[in-house]
């Protein structure tokens, strides 16, 4: 039953962020988990939480602007817009 409440806890906190947030939080979760088995120790999982952060982070920023791309004009300046 508390790994029922603490998964509709942890569903219901991810609702409402956004995809940055929501990408660092099951990262580090993500990391955390497969830091801690891997290793065996609290350490791993801490290593394993900052990495699958980061990453998680990085993955749901580039989620922001889907189906754009960055170009660049003759003057060299670079800008977004709709990819063709």
């Amino acid at each position: 039953m508390k790994k029922i409440l603490l998964i509709a806890a942890l569903v219901g906190t991810l609702a409402s962020c956004t995809s940055t947030e929501k990408g660092t939080a099951i990262g580090a979760a993500s990391g955390a988990v497969i830091g801690g088995a891997v290793t065996n120790s609290w350490g791993g999982a801490a290593v394993g939480a900052v990495g699958g952060g980061l990453i998680g982070a990085a993955i749901g920023e580039s989620q922001k602007h889907r189906g754009y791309c960055v170009y660049r004009d003759r003057y060299g300046r670079t800008y977004e817009a709709r990819c063709r």
